[in-house]
């Protein structure tokens, strides 16, 4: 036989493959699909004029505030909210905990999502994007730089995050052979991605060690890389059972029959997770405030915004998974868990930008522009996530 012959037969299978692949599915008009859409294309348009005419043009950031809502929401908070994916496959992979199995692939899907659009979204605070290799190859910073470490943890990690997911690729593109081979690295990557990740969320924190007299001192603490990783565990906990709880009323179809009645033992199991973190980080957050003498410090308006977090978004939710998972109380863990990301984003924001300066008048706020890009990040990666677990067997089955 003509080995032309079956390489143009075979190439014109994954062509015709790929094409029917990337074509729409589903309804076009959804509120969704509205919403997302316009922002999307506005939020194109004010990139251009952000790479045309620099980063001040769409932006209020200066001198004094380098770090805005795009670093602070992006990237800070982003990565924080993506600890499930670590969490999770260690539950699995090394606690052998096989009741949490089926929500491996879509948990490591959103991680591996979520770094690549807030490695974007870094891309897009640079004023100059080009330099984005420098704390990579230790150019201007230098090998001791926290920042160094945190760059080589961000990429490695989202590295070993495509390796865990690739056997998901390969069985959707029908490479068996392939499949098997990357399943067979699946333990190693994930032990792997476990301390890259543990070391690369207390990489962020540490570079806001260097910013003592800048950030108030409700939100600066010495342990600060440690409260990063210990609640970046309950906000991945949290974020998957957010993200589960959409995905499936959505994806419902594309669901197994029998991941239906596991749904409701694998939330109440992470509430679980989540409420025991929660009070660990709770307590390490009392023993600060009580060994640092802060008490004077939370008679102003920045004392009851600290108060409204620690206390409003940590302790009262820690309280509300407890008695969710005692009393397998569904509705009221999913408030929970919403109430729990509104605190992890509110920490973040205030440790990036709130209480960042906060002595200043002339204080920074995003500006509508970056606003927009923000929402236009967001809205992108959810296309996206739509458009793969519609096509590969991320639920278990394809639609």
């Amino acid at each position: 036989m003509n080995t032309t012959a079956i390489g143009t037969s075979e190439f014109n299978r994954v062509a015709s493959f790929i094409w029917q692949e990337l074509k729409p599915r589903g309804k076009w008009l959804t509120p969704f699909n509205v919403i997302s859409i316009p922002i999307i294309l506005l939020g194109i348009g004010i990139l251009y004029f952000r790479f045309v005419y620099g980063i001040g043009f769409v932006t209020n950031l200066n001198q004094y505030y380098p770090l805005g809502i795009w670093i602070g929401f992006d990237v800070v908070t982003g990565v924080a909210l993506a600890g499930g994916a670590y969490v999770i496959t260690f539950v699995v992979y090394v606690m052998r905990m096989e009741k949490y199995h089926s929500i491996v692939r879509v948990t490591v899907l959103n991680g591996l999502l979520a770094y690549i659009f807030y490695a974007g979204a870094l891309t897009l605070d640079l004023g100059r994007p080009w330099h984005i290799v420098n704390p990579i190859i230790g150019n201007s910073f230098g090998y001791n730089s926290v920042l160094f470490l945190v760059s080589w943890h961000f990429l490695l990690y989202m590295l070993t995050m495509a390796l865990e997911f690739s056997p998901v690729v390969a069985e959707w593109a029908q490479l068996e052979k392939a499949r098997k081979f990357l399943s067979g690295l699946t333990l190693g990557a994930v032990i792997f991605g476990i301390t890259l990740s543990i070391l690369h969320q207390s990489g962020l924190g540490a570079l806001f060690l260097m910013a003592k007299p800048k950030i108030h001192p409700l939100w600066y603490s010495e342990f600060i890389p440690v409260m990063f990783v210990v609640s970046s565990i309950y906000a991945g906990l949290s974020m998957i059972i957010f993200e589960g709880t959409i995905s499936h009323k959505v994806f419902r179809d594309l669901l197994a029959g029998q991941d239906h009645h596991r749904y409701e033992e694998i939330i109440l199991g992470l509430g679980k997770g989540a409420a025991i973190t929660m009070f660990v980080y709770y307590f390490f957050q009392a023993l600060l405030f009580i060994h640092e003498e802060r008490w004077e410090l939370i008679t102003d308006a920045w004392g009851y915004w600290y108060l409204l977090e620690v206390i409003g978004l940590v302790l009262i939710p820690c309280f509300m998974y407890a008695y969710a998972v005692r009393n397998r109380n569904l509705g009221i863990l999913k408030v929970a868990a919403v109430l729990a990301l509104l605190g992890i984003i509110l920490n973040r924001l205030n440790v990036t930008v709130i209480a960042y300066r906060w002595y200043d008048v002339d204080k920074y706020y995003p500006s509508w522009q970056e606003i927009v890009v923000t929402l236009t990040v967001v809205f992108t990666e959810i296309w996206i996530f739509r458009w793969i677990v519609t096509r590969m067997p991320v639920f278990g089955k394809r639609r």
